[in-house]
């Protein structure tokens, strides 16, 4: 049910096909975070319109609410939030160990407090399997341990915990319509990310992920890393960079050979009022939107530039309107994903490698906050 096929490559960057019971995922793809069965401010139709192949939903918060046991008495997340087409969740493993101060771990798990009501729970490998399985998505992870890149020491550990629970995740999975990720660890340390990359990659996993990226290393050095690693993998298995996504980064991630992507940055820079564009990022909070006529960029055939102007969009900002929010976000996953589009094509056409500079010279100036952003935020 789950193979994936390479149709076509150029330098390291490839494009193919995950099948999966929802349909097809055609890669590279851009995935949009709907967290809690939602992608913020934006329906499944609209998810539909943009191009979206796959949405990610979180573990630790639909456990938390509205609860896995329900979700599947409702026939799943597909059903729940009515998404028709491929769908990942992340092991909850992430959000419990970024609670620093209200979790606790150990060799069987982690013990947490819920951040709604303090209350406590219990993760393990199994546990998050079960939590998973409930909600049904065509693609689940392995628990594991993220740790702060650059402490070798307990990156070792955390790495270690990893494979042994990616080993209990494996041993406890019973369903056959979803595909269980593998997730290298490792933070910045070439000889500990070569040993994940190797050990994961041993093991049957239809798909493998490369985790700890993103959570504090310099770009350097996640680049680094990712040359490092995607020569060590299967080249019939995807390969999923965690949570890694501005423009920038889906162009370095593509030209080392990653095939699927997701972040909240698209979608959490609209709420805060930021619009990605070839100029560079825009806050359009500034008063010098107030009477521009232009759409955010001129290049870019969405819905919103090719409907409204930035003085528009400006006062919906400033008014408080909830369509700000709806609109911006349609804008920036557009850009996402078009932009995985045209380097998909482009790799089928043989111009990949020939576009990277281009491409990286249109986006840099969205890959850190301009000076107009960073003080209105």
């Amino acid at each position: 049910m789950f193979e994936y096929k390479a149709l076509a490559s150029q330098g390291r960057a490839r494009a193919g096909i995950f099948s999966t019971p929802h349909g097809e995922l055609k890669t590279p793809a851009f995935a949009p975070v709907g967290t809690q069965a939602t992608v913020k401010t934006l329906t499944p139709a609209q998810l539909d319109e943009l191009g979206a192949s796959l949405v990610l939903s979180n573990t630790y918060h639909l456990y938390l609410r509205p609860g896995d046991e329900l979700i599947r008495t409702l026939g799943g997340l597909h059903a729940f939030m009515q998404w028709p087409r491929p769908m990942l969740t992340d092991s909850g493993g992430f959000q419990v160990f970024s609670l620093a101060k209200t979790r606790k771990i150990d060799d069987d798990g982690v013990t947490f407090k819920s951040h709604i009501d303090g209350s406590t729970h219990r993760f393990t490998p199994e546990k998050s399997i079960q939590i998973q399985e409930n909600l049904g998505a065509d693609i689940i992870m392995a628990f594991d341990e993220c740790s702060d890149p650059n402490d070798h020491a307990y990156s070792k550990i955390a790495m270690e915990r990893t494979h042994r629970w990616a080993e209990r995740c494996l041993t406890v999975k019973t369903r056959s319509d979803q595909a269980l990720f593998g997730i290298i660890q490792g933070g910045v340390n070439p000889d500990l990310r070569a040993a994940s990359a190797q050990f994961i990659a041993s093991l049957p996993f239809p798909g493998i992920a490369i985790g700890g990226l993103s959570v504090g290393e310099t770009k350097d050095e996640m680049h680094t890393t990712i040359d490092l690693i995607t020569p060590l993998l299967p080249e019939n298995k995807p390969r999923y960079l965690m949570g890694v996504g501005t423009p920038e980064d889906l162009i370095n991630g593509i030209a080392r050979g990653v095939d699927i992507f997701d972040c909240v940055l698209p979608t959490r820079l609209a709420r805060h009022n930021a619009a990605f564009s070839s100029e560079g990022r825009l806050n359009l909070m500034n008063a010098a939107f107030a009477r521009d006529p232009r759409p955010i960029d001129e290049t870019c055939g969405c819905y919103t530039c090719q409907t409204f102007t930035r003085a528009y969009l400006r006062h919906l900002i400033v008014a408080k309107e909830l369509l700000a929010g709806t609109l911006l976000s349609i804008h920036n996953l557009h850009t996402m994903i078009a932009l995985v589009n045209d380097m998909r094509a482009s790799i089928f056409d043989g111009t990949f490698e020939s576009k990277i500079s281009f491409w990286l010279d249109q986006w840099q100036g969205n890959a850190e906050r301009t000076k107009n952003l960073s003080e209105n935020y």
